[in-house]
């Protein structure tokens, strides 16, 4: 992990070269990441079938997403098989169709969070069955910290599949300014300003929800003070500790998996 956050700073800098305006360089790097956070979220098992999707907004036009194509393997996900859709719902680049839950859940979430630039979703075994039943996270360890005051509940249109914008639009408004959402009967929906840090997000709570659901059915887990909980959400919560956890997936996919960058 970094010392500091002026290190992760001078880290995230250091890693780019992209100059302010150059849009196309950009979204090949907002692309690559994209790729790369799915196959991550294939390779954990957290993607099953056709359900699931991981969007980053176009650096040029905030009014359009790409995203994962539908029915498309996480594990074999490539850049140039990304497609762009707008906020309309309408494939702008690709060939291939959109998912009509990304659409719906996504345009909605990016329209009424701005600073959002990249969210995901899956239906995971332990956020769907975490979600089904309307308990808090708890903070019982230290990485449940991260999410210390920072988790959106919901359950606009719990169970039903997310096809409406008018029910995505009330999940939007419930997830307020908070980083996740859990909604009921559903999953999590996880939000970051980097694919990078959307994508740890969605795994690490995916492991929390494991963690408290493993550790109540064993006993009466003990939580950790506020105070604690704040400290743990100051060193592990904020948005550069999000983007720098994912930093080991990204060098071992580069390592072994290159042709996910084609």
């Amino acid at each position: 992990m970094v010392k500091s956050l002026d290190e992760a700073t001078r880290l995230i800098v250091e890693s780019s070269t992209i100059e302010a305006g150059d849009f196309e360089a950009e979204r090949l790097h907002r692309k690559q990441r994209l790729a790369a956070g799915l196959r991550t979220m294939g390779r954990l098992n957290l993607a099953e079938g056709v359900a699931g999707h991981v969007t980053v907004r176009d650096p040029e036009f905030p009014d359009r997403f790409w995203v994962n194509p539908f029915g498309h393997n996480f594990k074999l996900m490539k850049v140039s098989d990304l497609i762009c859709v707008d906020h309309h719902g309408e494939v702008v680049i690709g060939d291939r169709p959109v998912n009509t839950a990304a659409f719906a859940i996504h345009s909605e979430l990016h329209k009424a969070r701005p600073d959002v630039i990249a969210a995901a979703h899956s239906h995971s075994m332990y956020g769907r069955t975490f979600s089904s039943l309307g308990t808090p996270l708890k903070m019982i360890t230290q990485d449940h910290t991260m999410f210390y005051n920072d988790v959106a509940y919901c359950n606009v249109g719990s169970g039903t599949p997310v096809v409406d914008t008018e029910i995505s639009a009330q999940m939007a408004a419930s997830l307020g300014d908070k980083k996740v959402m859990i909604h009921q009967n559903h999953g999590h929906i996880t939000t970051g300003q980097s694919v990078d840090a959307a994508v740890w997000w969605f795994v690490s709570l995916e492991r929390c929800m494991q963690s408290q659901l493993v550790a109540e059915a064993a006993g009466d887990p003990i939580e950790v003070s506020h105070e604690i909980a704040q400290q743990g959400w100051e060193v592990q919560g904020h948005e550069l500790a999000g983007w720098f956890q994912f930093q080991p997936f990204w060098d071992e996919l580069v390592a072994r998996e290159p042709e996910f960058l084609d």
